[in-house]
């Protein structure tokens, strides 16, 4: 019996690193000032390193003709640039235009949609290829004379796939449609080279990069107006008021240097670990499938399909053994959606499984992993 889980569960959050908990600290209870309040040299002060630490992401991630909305994380990241983008076209052109996403995003981007929806737009949700990628061919088909936004994530929550978005990005310039990508799962994991530029909003979270929980942001083109979703105080050039967490915003800064910075050889490193799980469970196993491309993927996912067995008592069995997924952290339950919509049935869907390696894992946790979920499912079976 293990003492503790293996956790295999990093998609769904990462521990603070060590370097992101110290750069916080003077912040908690030292420099405390509200970096709002610019009345006082306190304030001030904070004011100074709030600014400070939206040019170290700058500088970070070679930002060119980018504002940084900071924001609670991801999913109001999505929410504001979805629902503030469209609802500020509307303003502008008296107009309930069209969007275009696809079936497989996160219930962040997917949920906003049916709220504009219910209001009156229409969107399209197009259906990926069976290896979970979007087909350009269909994306262009899909194109309408009043498609205004596109909304599509560069690698996915679940199966890991990433998404041809420069191709995307371009098709979308050319038609002058502005483009949203969600990005939470990419930092840190893949080279993002000239993507940050060709997207015209990205929500980026500092929780799946070993930064705190609490904070996220979105990145807007400079001539791109929202309407907000938070008003108040003005804060965030106008887009989202209240008083900014000093403390986390410092920490997230600090992650994404560490992240960029480190970026190539801790996906050597989880791509190492994710190889050598996938190759070991399917040399001591059958009946498994690979949910999405294996080569246009993520370095550290892994989601597999357990066929012939009860997807229920699996998840039950392993829960004091291996921390992992039935899918997103934000399904509640449900059989994902993503495999559905890649053609799994609702048994299938129930009996997979995702794994995302660590920078903290190490050759024994997959060693054991490996042993784990073979025995398990040779005794289901």
């Amino acid at each position: 019996m293990l003492s503790t889980p293996i956790l295999l569960d990093y998609q769904s959050s990462t521990p603070c690193s060590k370097d992101v908990v110290d750069s916080m600290k003077p912040f908690w209870s030292e420099i405390f000032s509200n970096p709002a309040s610019k009345s006082n040299l306190a304030g001030i002060n904070a004011s100074a390193i709030l600014e400070a630490s939206r040019e170290k992401i700058e500088q970070s991630l070679f930002l060119k003709n980018k504002k940084i909305i900071f924001t609670s994380g991801a999913t109001e990241s999505n929410n504001l640039a979805l629902l503030g983008f469209a609802r500020n076209f509307y303003k502008k052109t008296g107009n309930y235009g069209h969007i275009i996403t696809l079936k497989t995003e996160h219930k962040a981007v997917l949920e906003p949609l049916n709220q504009l929806k219910k209001e009156g737009f229409m969107v399209t949700e197009i259906n990926p290829e069976k290896d979970g990628l979007i087909s350009e061919e269909l994306f262009k088909k899909n194109i309408r004379d009043d498609t205004f936004l596109v909304s599509v994530m560069l690698a996915n929550n679940e199966i890991g796939v990433i998404q041809p978005i420069e191709n995307i990005a371009k098709i979308c310039k050319s038609r002058e449609i502005i483009f949203h990508s969600d990005f939470a799962q990419c930092l840190g994991y893949m080279a993002l080279d000239n993507l940050l530029s060709d997207v015209n909003m990205i929500t980026m979270s500092s929780h799946k990069i070993y930064g705190p929980k609490g904070i996220g942001l979105l990145l807007l083109d400079e001539e791109i107006n929202l309407e907000p979703l938070i008003v108040g105080g003005g804060q965030e050039y106008g887009l989202r008021s209240g008083t900014l967490p000093l403390p986390l915003v410092v920490g997230f800064a600090k992650a994404i240097e560490i992240a960029v910075f480190n970026q190539k050889n801790n996906a050597e490193k989880l791509l190492f670990h994710r190889n050598t799980l996938l190759e070991g469970l399917l040399k001591n196993n059958s009946g498994l499938l690979i949910n999405g491309s294996i080569e246009k993927r993520l370095p550290h996912n892994l989601n597999l399909t357990v066929l012939d067995l009860n997807g229920a008592k699996f998840h039950k069995l392993l829960k004091s053994k291996i921390i992992c997924s039935t899918g997103s952290a934000c399904s509640n339950g449900e059989p994902s959606h993503v495999l559905l919509a890649l053609g799994r049935s609702i048994k299938e869907a129930e009996s997979s499984i995702r794994l995302s390696i660590g920078l903290n894992t190490n050759s024994k946790d997959i060693k054991q992993a490996i042993h784990i979920l073979t025995d398990t499912i040779r005794l289901l079976r």
